[in-house]
């Protein structure tokens, strides 16, 4: 179990203590299978991404060497096209396959892979790690690239056949966004140069910006709403304003963060997510006070229960995922001065990449 001292730089008033925060981490290690692999919960699915999240919460708790298998699980279990299946069913301790649970590759969970590597190279400074993981990140980073339609948005999958779906997420274009600037930190850092990796982050960049209609509407969705600012695309004045024009639709207070208009319907990952957007604009206050307002969610073992139906007052599912967890202490860790996650959300330092003349011209 992570103690206590480990998770001191975890405390935040009126949310975590360092003993509460020990717990979160002890829960996240308790879920990690023996072969490094992180599911939603012990008996569920794992998928790439949030698998990755989870990963980043155990290097911000400085539970290294777990993340670190974390990461090796995902080189160990990368298809040759440099892609991952979108889920994978659970195994029993001991068991290192990977079976496939939804066969489809989805571009946003396969570029993640750079966040996590970046932020876990920043955590250790381990340069072998980054050695070993280069060769993964530049496959999935192709994968996705080959993707991405004329207009710079990203595609949102391939079907298990190898058909592309060419219909563009948003949400999940913004997330490719803050990867594709983590993989080009990883080749500056490398002295690699990848030109048409800051070509295709500045075409997607401009997308996000200034062409919505480039994407299938899923304004319903809070995830619609602040993933731009918090994959890196928006950011100052052009944050703020489209932070606050949809505030009172998707913000309860005092609950948290609702999921999808219309429901009753908070959930703790929007809800972590959005502090961390929050607190990349330099809102620190806000992002405490949602935090703080999901403090309901914790379950009496240290984990968050993934959501809560304000109407029915019930929580919904009956289910207390790594994700979760993992994105609140991310958070927690932002607004804490942790200067890896401080490096991969608010992304001064990361590379921005380069627009083309033709997105120039339509500004």
């Amino acid at each position: 179990m992570s103690s206590p001292g480990r998770t001191e730089r975890l405390a935040l008033d009126g949310v975590l203590t360092a003993e509460e925060a020990a717990a979160t981490v002890a829960g996240i290690l308790a879920a990690q299978r023996s072969d490094g692999a992180i599911p939603w919960f012990r008996g569920h699915h794992l998928d790439p991404w949030d698998h990755t999240e989870a990963a980043m919460a155990l290097d911000v708790a400085g539970e290294h060497e777990a993340a670190e298998r974390a990461y090796d699980w995902l080189a160990r279990h990368q298809n040759a096209d440099g892609s991952w299946y979108a889920a994978y069913a659970d195994r029993p301790d001991g068991v290192d396959t990977a079976e496939p649970q939804d066969a489809s590759l989805e571009s946003n969970f396969v570029a993640y892979i750079a966040v996590g590597v970046w932020h876990h190279y920043l955590a250790t400074g381990d340069d072998p790690f980054l050695d070993r993981m280069w060769p993964v990140v530049c496959a999935a980073t192709g994968f996705v690239l080959a993707l991405q339609q004329p207009g710079g948005e990203i595609g949102w999958k391939r079907e298990a056949d190898g058909a592309a779906v060419t219909d563009a997420l948003l949400t999940g274009s913004s997330s490719i966004h803050q990867a594709l600037r983590c993989a080009l930190a990883i080749a500056e850092h490398r002295e690699e140069p990848q030109p048409d990796w800051e070509l295709a982050a500045g075409a997607l960049g401009h997308a996000i910006r200034l062409h919505p209609e480039r994407f299938l509407d899923k304004s319903r969705y809070s995830m619609d709403w602040y993933y731009p600012v918090l994959g890196g695309a928006l950011a100052g004045a052009e944050a703020k304003a489209r932070i606050e024009e949809r505030w009172d639709e998707f913000v309860v207070p005092g609950l948290g963060v609702r999921c999808v208009l219309p429901n009753p319907w908070v959930t703790g990952g929007e809800s972590c997510e959005l502090a961390l957007a929050l607190w990349a604009m330099g809102e620190s206050d806000r992002a405490l006070e949602i935090l703080r307002s999901i403090t309901h969610l914790r379950a009496d073992n240290g984990m968050y229960w993934t959501g809560y139906v304000f109407e029915d007052k019930a929580v919904w599912p009956v289910e207390q995922t790594t994700w979760t967890a993992g994105s609140l202490l991310l958070a927690v860790a932002a607004l804490g001065g942790d200067e890896a996650t401080g490096a991969v959300f608010g992304g001064l330092e990361l590379p921005s990449g380069l627009e083309p003349d033709c997105c120039r011209q339509c500004r």
